[in-house]
Formats: structure tokens, C-alpha cells, sequence
């Protein structure tokens, strides 16, 4: 009996979700998601990212067709997805973005279905062998340390740790935003780690999780998450931006984030994100299978 009622729960909030109200402004039968089309593993045109396939589980428990505007995310991205109106229509061009940072200030946020770390990221070789944080670097015999060549991006977590170690000296620094759009951080780390122009890197998890996967054979790359730290902030919550004021189709993704948070995470560990608890403990971290 407990289990018909428990069923029956299920089927009801199923029906309640799959008729959750739509953005303003939209047909209700289209899921319109604002992406970046050439930013693996987040998201690419060819729909191979992460955030494509949540987008995709989304679009099929709302009963609704997927269509996507693409626009490079960087400055002017929300102005020109989320935020811009078809001028024959009048409809807003998109009306989800699946990955903003919890409480970004340029969108109205959901409850979060992703918590995530900064990584450091190297090719196999025997000095790094023992790393199994990033804060293990910090253990290499002096001489050692000061031989690497540690490429990280200006203004990011990555950078303040560096400077706070004494290690700045020793940085190829990368601008936190390149100015043409076929170029994201997976693409210049991947490039100037490949050519042996740097030791390692520090950038975003997912991103790092990505390149371990591409970079599976010997020599093996390898990548170690950065641990909660009192005074830099290396982890973030990652939601759903939708327009503010539109409280209903936010309390509907709100609705899917919370029933399907299994789903979502078996989608993340495929792509080897790691992934931290409210505690900021590693449950899932960065291996060598990635599935996209």
C-alpha cells in the first residue's frame, strides 16, 4: 500500500512538473536555452557538453522541444541571449542558462544542482606522482618547486594562491577572457600544456576533469582538486539563471533541480566533474573515463 501511494505521489508530481509554467513571453511547448557554443565540456553546438545533456533531460520531463541560442559566454552574453527579444516576435530569445554561478548578480538564480572546485592540473611525471590535493605541490623539495612553470588565469582563485604561496614569480599568466570566441581556458591550457610551455595549470574542475579525459594515454594527465580554504574561495555553487521577476518558471526548474538530483550528478560524474557536499568534501572526483 505504502509503496501504490508512494507511486502515485510520483506520477502526480510528474504530471505537475511537466505542466509547470512557462517563461513570459514564450511558447510553452519550446525549451529556449542560452548557450555558448564552443565551450566544452560545458556546452558546445553539437550538443557534447554537459550542460547540453541536462538541457536535454530538462527539455524531454517538461515535454517540451529543445532550441538553443548561441552566443560566446563572455562580456555581453546575457544582454545578448537571455535579455534580447526577436524583433519580429517580440519573444525573448532564450529563457534558461543551465550553469551560472549561485547568486550571479546579472540573472535571477535557482537553487543550485552542482558544487564544484578550482583543480591543478599536469601531465604524468614521476616529481608529481605523490600529489593527491593541490596544496601537496607546497611539499616538493624547494628546488623543485621553483623550477615549475604553473600556468593560471588572471584574476582567479588560482592567482591569489600563487601569490599568497610566493609562487606569482613563477606564473604564465593568461587573461581571464580572450578576445576571440573560438578560444576558451580548456583550449589555451590544453594548447600550452601539450607544448610543454608550462608544468601545470590551474583552472575550473569541470574543465580539468575534461582535458584528464582527453589526455588518457601516456603520457596520462592527471588533475587534483583544491581543498576548502578559509581565505580564497576555490569552490562554487552552480544553478540555472532565468530573467528576474519571472518566479514561475523559476519555481519549475526549482521543482526539476530537486527531483532529479541523482540524474543530474550521474550526467556531471560522466564527464569527470568533481563534486563537493555542503561540507566541502570530494564526493566525486576527477578520473580518467569521460563520457560525452
Amino acid at each position: 500500500m505504502c509503496k501504490m501511494l508512494g507511486l502515485i505521489a510520483l506520477l502526480f508530481a510528474s504530471v505537475a512538473l511537466g505542466q509547470g509554467a512557462a517563461p513570459a513571453s514564450s511558447d510553452e511547448h519550446v525549451l529556449r536555452v542560452c548557450a555558448d557554443p564552443d565551450n566544452l565540456p560545458l556546452s558546445n553546438a553539437r550538443g557534447e557538453g554537459y550542460e547540453n545533456k541536462i538541457a536535454e533531460q530538462l527539455a524531454r520531463d517538461l515535454g517540451r522541444k529543445l532550441e538553443y541560442t548561441y552566443f560566446p559566454q563572455r562580456m555581453g552574453f546575457v544582454r545578448n541571449t537571455l535579455r534580447q527579444k526577436d524583433p519580429q516576435t517580440q519573444q525573448f530569445k532564450c529563457d534558461v542558462i543551465i550553469g551560472v554561478p549561485k547568486g550571479y548578480e546579472l540573472t535571477a538564480t535557482t537553487r543550485p544542482y552542482m558544487r564544484s572546485t578550482y583543480a591543478l592540473l599536469f601531465r604524468h611525471r614521476p616529481e608529481l606522482e605523490s600529489l593527491k590535493t593541490a596544496d601537496d605541490l607546497l611539499k616538493l623539495p624547494p628546488e623543485r618547486l621553483r623550477a615549475l612553470r604553473i600556468g593560471v588565469f588572471g584574476r582567479s582563485p588560482g592567482a591569489d594562491w600563487l601569490l599568497r604561496n610566493e609562487l606569482l614569480d613563477h606564473a604564465v599568466m593568461y587573461a581571464p577572457q580572450s578576445g576571440d570566441p573560438a578560444e576558451n581556458p580548456a583550449h589555451i591550457i590544453e594548447r600550452e600544456l601539450d607544448a610543454d610551455k608550462i608544468d601545470l595549470a590551474i583552472l575550473w574542475g569541470p574543465m580539468a576533469g575534461f582535458l584528464v579525459g582527453r589526455h588518457a594515454d601516456s603520457p596520462a594527465w592527471r588533475a587534483v582538486p583544491f581543498a576548502m580554504d578559509r581565505e580564497i574561495k576555490f569552490d562554487y555553487e552552480i544553478s540555472m539563471g532565468v530573467r528576474f521577476g519571472e518566479k514561475e518558471w523559476k519555481d519549475t526548474l526549482d521543482q526539476w533541480i530537486a527531483s532529479h538530483e541523482e540524474g543530474v550528478r550521474s550526467i556531471l560524474t560522466s564527464f569527470s566533474v568533481p563534486l563537493l557536499d555542503a561540507n566541502g568534501n570530494v564526493t566525486a572526483n576527477i578520473s580518467t573515463r569521460v563520457e560525452p
